[in-house]
């Protein structure tokens, strides 16, 4: 293991600092700060240099440095992960938020996206061909990040994860080298890019399939908190219907005065938006809606529903579980938890994982869950100067109280990092694979990202 010897940081200050000049940051630097500053503010991590690569073979120079000095490695792409993970203690970080080139190949429906690239910088590029990839529900997170480990979105039905679209990628192994991943170029380093995360190489470019979509018919309905029982079991009846086309997040978020309110958010991609129109009536339905929200919009416009949920220096800890469905006894803890929630900043997400998304074989992806479920997010949140136990507790109490019905393991993107045992089952059979590829391309284990990858097959 690459921490096995004593990191030298001196040696590898010089030689950065030779490669990169002023775009090598050092505590004291005044572009230190910025960019050692993550949007959660629980994150209190002190790097030892940050490279702000501007393409590839910076950062194989600079992956081979670290190697060489022993460093600890990160990398922060969107930097969105809210455990940190893009900021190791001591390490050196690699800051690829300059490569930010994208490129749309409207003929072939592709776009090619550097590795700093964010869903909402990939969007505004595809919007003008009708073009979309499908995303995340925020637009400030990063493709890479999002891509490699998962993506659930509002066009999971439709158009599968994200990493059901990525192509190809141009990495930067663990020894410095650089190669090319897909079905025809080292297809195993593909494989396990798709779901494994970026603990097999740095990933410097991605190639996506891009999928045409003028619109969708999406928006977000809002009830009361007293209404949330009879909301949820009418949502688990209908999405068990629903088509590829129609996605739907529900969940609790905090109302005007602080008070929670339960959220239904339907994404309607068909080819004819009107044939979305009976199920938007059928959520309506659901309860008596104090927010009705509904229109044809574009989908990069659709994403903006959740600007602005996210406050940058809040405090934030999430807890996950994935569900088979939505059962009364997970109604009744999902109800619990928002009537008890510590700080009116909380909130709790369900994410609707079917259609395409299911189509794929398990084996064809390292992603290791293809069967009908929701992703339950417990987002715990808090102002900075707060005590972080009583949020902490409700977040760890909601995810206890839904494990005994819950599937084994979990989004790898959203468990913490000591949750290694529940990594190691969301994999599941394709967990031993995995464990090879990681062996393989980073048997020194210089790499650790999102997820967490245990370090022995149990």
């Amino acid at each position: 293991m690459i921490s096995a010897a004593t990191p030298d940081v001196a040696t590898a200050t010089a030689r950065l600092r030779a490669l990169l000049g002023d775009r090598l940051h050092e505590p004291g630097d005044p572009a230190y700060v910025t960019t050692t500053t993550l949007w959660n503010g629980a994150v209190q991590r002190t790097p030892a240099l940050v490279a702000h690569c501007l393409d590839a073979d910076e950062v194989a120079d600079a992956v081979r440095v670290a190697a060489q000095c022993h460093l600890p490695l990160s990398v922060r792409s969107g930097g969105h992960d809210w455990a940190g993970r893009a900021l190791r203690d001591g390490g050196l970080v690699l800051d690829l938020t300059g490569l930010r080139t994208v490129r749309v190949d409207p003929d072939a429906a592709t776009v090619t996206v550097g590795g700093g690239v964010t869903a909402a910088g990939l969007l505004a590029a595809t919007r003008p061909y009708d073009l979309v990839v499908p995303t995340g529900t925020v637009g400030d997170v990063g493709m890479a990040g999002l891509g490699l480990a998962g993506g659930y979105g509002p066009l999971c039905g439709r158009f599968g994860l994200t990493l059901d679209s990525l192509l190809g990628a141009e990495v930067v192994l663990a020894d410095g080298r650089r190669v090319t991943a897909d079905p025809r170029h080292d297809a195993e380093l593909y494989w396990a890019l798709r779901g494994g995360g970026g603990n097999v190489g740095v990933v410097t470019e991605l190639r996506f399939r891009a999928h045409r979509l003028p619109g969708v018919l999406a928006g977000m309905i809002m009830l009361a908190l007293a209404e949330a029982p009879a909301v949820l079991r009418g949502y688990g009846a209908l999405i068990a219907e629903a088509p590829d086309e129609l996605t739907v997040m529900t969940g609790f978020l905090p109302g005007p005065a602080g008070e929670p309110v339960i959220f239904v958010c339907p994404f309607y991609s068909g080819p004819d938006l009107d044939a979305g129109l009976p199920w938007m009536d059928r959520l309506r339905a659901l309860g008596t809606p104090l927010v009705d929200q509904i229109a044809p919009m574009p989908y990069a416009d659709a994403l903006r529903m959740f600007d602005g949920g996210m406050v940058d220096g809040n405090h934030y800890l999430l807890r996950t579980r994935w569900l088979p469905g939505l059962t009364d006894n997970t109604v009744d803890v999902l109800v619990d938890a928002a009537r008890q929630v510590s700080s009116p900043f909380s909130a709790l997400a369900v994410h609707h994982f079917h259609g395409a998304a299911t189509r794929v074989r398990l084996a064809d992806t390292a992603f290791g869950l293809r069967t009908d479920h929701l992703l339950t997010e417990i987002i715990a949140v808090w102002a900075p100067g707060d005590q972080a136990r009583p949020h902490r507790e409700w977040a760890e109490h909601t995810s206890a109280a839904l494990a005994p019905h819950a599937l084994p393991g979990g989004y790898p993107n959203l468990l913490a990092p000591e949750e290694t045992d529940r990594v190691r089952l969301a994999y599941g059979a394709n967990w031993p694979r995995l464990h090879r590829a990681k062996h393989r391309y980073d048997p020194r284990e210089l790499l650790t990202a999102v997820p967490t990858l245990p370090r022995s097959v149990r």
